[in-house]
């Protein structure tokens, strides 16, 4: 017996940066973006915020016609919103390949940013990459 597929209104997509992973949720229409229940420009406030997550919407040329809802968990705001805008991305060029796919890989947005924190080392002195003080005499 074959598993039976459910045909959803949105299109899902994740996104992740160091330790935190945001799950979106792309739908058509006109509503609010929202971040864990929060609209989005309280979530992540300011100006260069709020260019940064429309920025896959402004590459496809698609502001007003589709809104997100985002869960984020993990990191700090920063972070999650870099892992917002890589799962918005995603989930365009889930959405309709074709056209989105180009278009977000040449802005650089579907590359997930690899980078972690370095983890500390035994032997050095308390930090990743501190060398402990050697003796003075």
């Amino acid at each position: 017996m074959g598993r039976k597929r459910i045909k959803r209104d949105y299109v899902y997509a994740v996104g992740r940066r160091r330790t935190s992973i945001a799950r979106v949720r792309l739908y058509k229409g006109k509503k609010e973006n929202t971040v864990n229940g929060e609209l989005i420009g309280k979530y992540f406030p300011g100006d260069v915020m709020r260019a940064f997550w429309e920025k896959p919407f402004k590459i496809a040329d698609l502001v007003g016609k589709y809104y997100v809802t985002i869960k984020v968990v993990g990191g700090g705001k920063r972070g999650q919103l870099n892992a917002a805008v890589h799962g918005i991305a995603r989930a365009l060029s889930f959405s309709d390949t074709l056209k989105f796919r180009g278009l977000m890989k040449s802005a650089g947005l579907l590359t997930r940013d690899a980078r972690k924190r370095q983890r500390r080392m035994v032997g050095s002195g308390g930090k990743s990459r501190r060398k402990k003080q050697s003796p003075k005499r």
